[in-house]
């Protein structure tokens, strides 16, 4: 959709003459409100949204700790957190209780949060002036708290940071506790002064990108009573995921390097025994730990007892879309309520990419499950899917009916190293060669699959005469020869044919960021409510790389315990592609490339194998719409006249990955 121009909800306070808008506050005051409107007398739920009712200038701003029971930085007493609370004053004045939107995160003082790194600030007297993102000046006249969490080891609060471990966890966990009367809150971080939230429902959404959606995943799946939805927007379902690939590092670091970024200075002074812990429990082989089970919250998906509204980028190489699929399958297998957002941009905020649709879909879900509104938001399309830049489509349910698992086979072509791609398994005894080079990657393989390169082996369709949807994760299986010792594997899906895509490989991901500002809601000359606007950044490709996965052969058994490899002896792995959502358009070519290290996105092994790959045992497991049935029609002899296969020239340039909050 086009950029929004300056968004018409910005608050009536800017624009009505001033004795206008006191009498409107005051009678907001005195009449009852659409923003909390009592249930039905039959109990059914009322209709209708909340609207900007309350004085956003006159809300209550302060400041809590709470209790979050454990003691990270082993000082011998309970650690605190500080939570940052925003909510209408007026009513608490009419006694009528509210939900928390609530966002828990550790970059508050370090990295700020949202498209311009905003930061917390606050006065002379330590009380919360600005709260990062739009939420506060959005919701709050709505008829909502806004809570924002530090989390242990970070800004004001005590503790540790355990980079997603048992202190992250409970610390936001302890808040929702204390919003609904089960922990202890206090007026400062040392007192003995009791505060209690006698002015919440106790009803909980949370929401946050990245580590803060992470958060938002964990806490659900304690199963907390009182969380009634999460909004997890670019987020980890399993930390080992985020640092390895079925063995193979992602990252040349571990937590602790993250730790120590975020960490408030007087925490690193007091959390080098958590520091160690992380790096002992971590080790860089790959292997699976107790320290990486303890951070895997897809296991508990069974206990999430929230509604979970998922917002990801097909594209996001910080944290992958292994993470969204793999906790999407787990939540379905769960019967838990869902819906999805899947852009073609990188690690970005929807409201970076399709703000007013975003914020309107955004207030209708916590409406519903937290004001407790018949809006139908939940009888809405399961999936909003970007198919171009700002070009978006919906499905009833993700994956769209009708996805089958089909089975294709890699098999030779006419020139070596370059392949066919269909539903025959190949010969036995048919071979393609690669040797590892860790100076090429995707972007290299891809823009020569017609050509035979010695770093990679390449397998593709013949031009598709009908369009070709992928939607779900995949899996690719091989049996390969290695000729050293270790070897890493890397195996990607690749549309060939020019399109025009957000330019995920730039600085923003697949966004611009304009000189001029819209406001979203209510404001103070602390927190203006007004942000810069964006477009999409947009570039013109011959290929696109849209699933990816890798592996560390030396971890074909499992993952606990890698393992040398024998030169000249096969083994076989499941590799795991990140979740899309593709269509290869007619014309086009489908491809899956073999190789070994991909440049800039894996840690190359410590040697650089000639891999010898067994292609009658090779099979790659893809999500079609449609099924084989659809595979078949898009690939038998009925190509257009004068469609020829596409040439991809030229590709963007993965640039190497750094940790981006």
């Amino acid at each position: 959709m086009p950029i929004p121009e300056r968004n018409s909800r910005i608050p009536w306070t800017k624009s009505l003459p001033t004795a206008l808008t006191a009498l409107i506050a005051l009678l907001a005051v005195l009449l009852p409100t659409p923003a909390l409107a009592a249930p039905a007398a039959n109990g059914a739920k009322p209709p209708g949204e909340s609207r900007p009712v309350y004085d956003y200038g006159r809300a209550v701003r302060e400041s809590i700790w709470v209790d979050t029971r454990v003691d990270g930085d082993r000082d011998g007493r309970s650690d605190r957190v500080a939570v940052d609370i925003v909510r209408p004053r007026e009513a608490a004045e009419r006694g009528r209780k509210v939900p928390v939107i609530m966002d828990a995160s550790p970059y508050y003082s370090c990295c700020g949060r949202g498209n311009e790194s905003q930061k917390k600030t606050y006065d002379a007297q330590g009380n919360p002036v600005q709260f990062p993102l739009y939420y506060d000046n959005y919701f709050v006249p709505r008829g909502y708290a806004v809570a924002l969490v530090d989390l242990t080891g970070t800004n004001r609060s005590d503790g540790c940071v355990d980079i997603g471990g048992r202190s992250d966890v409970q610390s936001a966990k302890a808040v929702v506790d204390w919003l609904n009367g089960r922990a202890r809150g206090y007026s400062s971080r040392t007192g003995t002064t009791a505060v209690t939230a006698d002015w919440t429902t106790g009803a909980v959404g949370m929401i946050g990108k990245s580590y803060d959606g992470t958060i938002a995943n964990a806490v659900a799946a304690t199963g907390v009573k009182g969380l009634k939805t999460i909004v997890p927007i670019g987020a980890i379902s399993s930390w080992y995921d985020y640092y390895f690939a079925k063995g193979a590092a992602l990252y040349d670091g571990g937590p602790d390097g993250l730790a120590d970024g975020i960490e408030s200075p007087e925490a690193r002074g007091r959390c080098q025994a958590v520091q160690r812990q992380l790096v002992e429990g971590a080790p860089r082989t790959g292997d699976w730990t107790r320290l990486w089970s303890e951070r895997d919250y897809v296991k508990d998906a069974g206990k999430v007892r929230a509604s979970v509204f998922a917002v990801h980028g097909m594209q996001d190489l910080n944290v992958r879309t292994k993470h969204f699929g793999q906790w999407w399958d787990a939540l379905a297998a769960h019967g838990v309520e869902r819906k999805v957002w899947l852009s073609s941009a990188g690690h970005v905020d929807p409201f970076d990419l399709r703000r007013d649709a975003w914020v309107t879909t955004l207030h209708r879900w916590f409406d519903h499950y937290l004001l407790g509104y018949d809006n139908g938001v939940e009888r809405e399309p399961m999936a909003d899917v970007e198919r171009a830049p700002d070009q978006w489509s919906t499905d009833r349910v993700w994956p769209p009916s009708g996805t089958r698992t089909t089975a294709l086979r890699p098999g030779t072509g006419p020139v070596p190293g370059v392949g066919t791609l269909g539903t025959e398994p190949a010969p036995r005894g048919a071979t393609a060669e690669f040797t590892d080079d860790p100076k090429t990657g995707e972007t290299d393989w891809a823009t020569h699959v017609d050509t035979p390169t010695g770093d990679k082996a390449g397998f593709i369709t013949r031009p598709l005469s009908q369009d070709l949807r992928l939607a779900g994760s995949s899996t690719v299986r091989l049996t390969v020869t290695p000729s050293t010792a270790s070897a890493h594997l890397s195996a990607v899906l690749v549309d060939l044919g020019p399109a025009t895509i957000r330019n995920y490989a730039g600085d923003g991901e697949g966004i611009l960021t304009l000189p001029d500002s819209d406001c979203w809601g209510a404001g103070t000359p602390g927190d203006t409510g007004c942000f810069k606007r964006t477009a999409a950044d947009k570039a013109t490709v011959g290929h696109t790389v849209f699933s990816r996965g890798w592996a560390d052969l030396g971890h074909y058994a499992n993952l606990s315990q890698g393992r040398p490899l024998t030169p000249g002896k096969p083994y076989t792995i499941t590799l795991d592609l990140a979740a899309t959502d593709h269509i290869v358009p007619a014309g086009h070519r489908l491809a899956l490339i073999v190789a070994g290290t991909d440049a800039g996105l894996i840690v190359p092994a410590s040697t650089t194998p000639h891999v010898s790959v067994d292609l009658h045992r090779a099979s790659a497991q893809l999500p079609l719409v449609g099924g084989a049935a659809a595979f078949a029609r898009a690939t038998r002899g009925a190509v257009a006249e004068g469609i020829a296969p596409v040439s991809p020239p030229h590709g963007l340039r993965v640039p190497e990955l750094t940790h981006r909050p």
